[in-house]
């Protein structure tokens, strides 16, 4: 057993991972960060370390030592029902071997279609598409470990992502660098209906906090999330912080459009429903249980925006 140890070991080395990594940094811990190259930009005080965590042994490998555990691991969409499953079987055996408590970051695709309802963590899980149900029974899984005393699970659920370093998201690399060079800014389907992004700042802070109180163990989490808005008052904001009108092109179906190709639209189909619904997610459990606040979203796209800034300056 390895509870005595302070190591964390984050699995995922993307947006999220990499933000987490920071954050544990930030409060003190020693932090391991997982993906398959063990390369990439260096973080005083993260140890970067190779593994495939999709294989029983590079799992094992991953987590020895640690004493918490955090999968952040995401793999290309069209990847996504074949692997995912894998990497859980592989990072449940090596987590129950070595004892050390799993935090898992989530998404709302367990829900399914809710028409437009504020989604609570008591919200039903009534996911039809591919990709929702394989997410809610990877979450049964990880719930029905914990209640069986395997391993100690707790789930962090997380809108679409907004940020520093978010490139794979709705509100990302197909909107900023657009909006600050006068490009085509696609935004998907009903652009007035309420649409909740969580910055990735907040899902750092949520998911450490989690990692941090085992008391909030066995159950499921919303990420701090901001009070949702419309996309079309989100790209107002955007507006207003570059300077000009931005040159929107509305993307009403799942089509192929910019940088959404037609590998990723194909497999995105299925979910297209979360663009012509409204998306709320209340986030006030975990805030009350911990005393969190979410960034505010103007906070929000101000980070955002210097940050593709800069990626553009570089390049």
């Amino acid at each position: 057993m390895t509870a005595v140890s302070d190591l964390h070991t984050v699995l995922g080395a993307g947006p999220a991972g990499s933000a987490l990594a920071r954050e544990l940094v930030t409060r003190g811990h020693r932090v391991r960060l997982v993906d398959r190259s063990g390369t990439g930009p260096e973080t005083e005080g993260v140890d970067r370390f190779a593994a495939d965590v999709a294989t029983a042994r590079g799992a094992r490998a991953a987590v020895e030592g640690a004493a918490v555990v955090y999968h952040c691991v995401n793999v290309g969409y069209h990847l996504q029902v074949e692997v995912m499953p894998r990497i859980q079987e592989a990072v449940l055996a090596a987590v129950e071997a070595t004892g050390a408590r799993l935090v898992v970051l989530d998404t709302l695709y367990p829900y399914g279609e809710t028409h437009g309802t504020v989604m609570t963590e008591d919200t039903p899980w009534n996911a039809t598409t591919r990709k929702g149900v394989m997410r809610a029974e990877l979450d049964a899984r990880y719930l029905a470990a914990h209640d069986e005393g395997r391993v100690r699970v707790v789930l962090g659920r997380s809108a679409d992502f907004v940020g520093p370093g978010v490139l794979n998201s709705t509100l990302g690399g197909a909107v900023f660098p657009a909006a600050l060079t006068g490009g085509e800014v696609p935004a998907l389907g009903d652009i007035d209906l309420p649409h909740s992004y969580t910055y990735i700042g907040d899902v750092a802070v949520g998911l450490a906090t989690l990692g941090e109180n085992p008391d909030g163990d066995g159950r499921v989490w919303h990420l701090p999330t901001a009070p949702a808005l419309t996309t079309r008052q989100i790209l107002a904001m955007t507006e207003e912080r570059v300077g000009r009108p931005l040159n929107i092109t509305v993307v009403g179906e799942p089509r192929p459009f910019g940088p959404f190709d037609e590998v990723f639209m194909a497999e995105y189909a299925e979910m297209f429903y979360q663009h012509t619904e409204g998306q709320t997610l209340d986030s006030s459990a975990i805030e009350k249980a911990f005393g969190l606040v979410p960034t505010p979203l103007p906070e929000a796209l101000d980070a955002t925006l210097a940050w593709y800034g800069e990626l553009l300056a570089a390049h």
